[in-house]
């Protein structure tokens, strides 16, 4: 009986927490219908003929040796695109708001 009235405090102070949602940028994603983003393998030609010109692009990351390729990121308003050499390696679509959890902000 004892042991049950210790636990008794910790119920409610589980019962009384207020209850905090984060939106997953995973749930976002599979609930919108697909946004046109870069496919992988299209040249940076390409992606700049079919969504324009980037609103920001980051400088290049990597090739201090030649193992490492130099990645270039561009940054579009809903997603960041990442090249080797030329070429699109991935996308990532960027978070709608600062309460979505979701990929970290690029590195600068």
């Amino acid at each position: 009986m004892k042991r049950y009235l210790s636990t008794l405090p910790l119920l409610a102070l589980l019962a009384c927490a207020s209850v905090h949602a984060d939106t997953l940028l995973i749930d976002r994603t599979k609930e919108q219908p697909a946004t046109a983003v870069p496919v992988r393998g299209q040249t940076a030609s390409q992606v700049q003929a079919a969504f324009g010109e980037p609103s920001e692009r980051l400088d290049p990351r990597g090739g201090q040796k030649r193992q490492w390729p130099t990645i270039n990121r561009w940054v579009y308003p809903q997603f960041t695109v990442y090249f080797e050499k030329s070429k699109v390696i991935d996308v990532v679509v960027n978070k709608a708001d600062s309460n979505e959890v979701g990929p970290r902000p690029p590195i600068r």
